[in-house]
């Protein structure tokens, strides 16, 4: 039953499974929005945002990485230990039977928590990168974070290179760093190439991420956005949800399989 929604959103949900259903090739792009409702604090939100407690050049940058590694390091503790604890919600789950089911060729995310991808989807392209490999910042070795995080974790401990010793910096984007190159053009052309892209619990604030469902639009693809708060993009929007990810997602995804 779908009582406990307001007759415009179930309109909506229903609009939504429609286009769904008619579209050959969706993508989906989310941002922190989607990982709230999984305990992972986002950056902008009134009160509760990150950026409300910290300035991110001082703590979140690329200068700031270069200048104190281990401040940095220090400073990502609390929120790093939340990533990794932290569990897929309903929408990562919704999203990736989208992917199961055939609706969804591509999920293009801001996030950098791998919840979309331990929920089963199995095409995403993490366009500020993830947590889940270190490189070395004076051999460029890659690494895989998983014998980093539990010493890091539970006592501090910064990652250093096995072949140098130089410190390892996440390949997650800082402030001032450029996105991932080939990560950006598959995006782009995600974004070129389909007929109907969802956004999903993003308020396309933050460029040039927040330029992909323009390049959608501009193609004649279709556009739903689920978000708590306004885009710039509502407008131009098919359908508009301004609702919880985790509780509306579900929801269109029976409504497209007839559940």
């Amino acid at each position: 039953m779908m009582t406990d929604l307001s007759v415009s959103t179930l309109m909506g949900i229903r609009c939504a499974a429609d286009i769904i259903r008619g579209s050959k090739h969706a993508v989906v792009l989310t941002g922190a929005g989607i990982s709230t409702p999984s305990g992972v604090p986002d950056f902008r939100s009134k009160d509760s945002g990150l950026w409300e407690k910290f300035d991110p050049f001082e703590v979140a940058s690329l200068s700031a990485f270069r200048y104190n590694p281990l401040g940095f390091y220090s400073w990502l503790r609390n929120l790093a230990r939340g990533i990794f604890e932290a569990m897929p919600n309903p929408a990562h789950y919704g999203i990736a039977r989208l992917e199961q089911a055939g609706y969804v060729q591509t999920v293009i995310t801001q996030n950098i928590d791998l919840l979309h991808q331990r929920a089963g989807s199995k095409n995403v392209l993490e366009v500020h990168g993830s947590m889940s490999s270190l490189t070395c910042t004076s051999c460029y070795r890659t690494v895989d974070a998983l014998g980093y995080i539990e010493p890091y974790l539970e006592r501090g401990e910064a990652p250093y290179c096995p072949a140098c010793g130089s410190i390892l910096k996440p390949d997650l984007v800082l402030m001032g760093e450029q996105l991932p190159a080939r990560v950006w053009l598959k995006a782009q052309e995600a974004s070129k190439n389909c007929d109907l892209m969802i956004v999903a619990g993003s308020s396309l604030e933050v460029l040039p991420v927040a330029g992909l469902p323009m390049r959608a639009l501009e193609n004649g693809a279709h556009l739903v956005l689920i978000n708590h708060t306004p885009t710039y993009l509502d407008v131009r929007a098919d359908v508009v949800l301004h609702e919880d990810v985790a509780q509306v997602i579900p929801r269109i995804v029976a409504e497209v399989l007839g559940e």
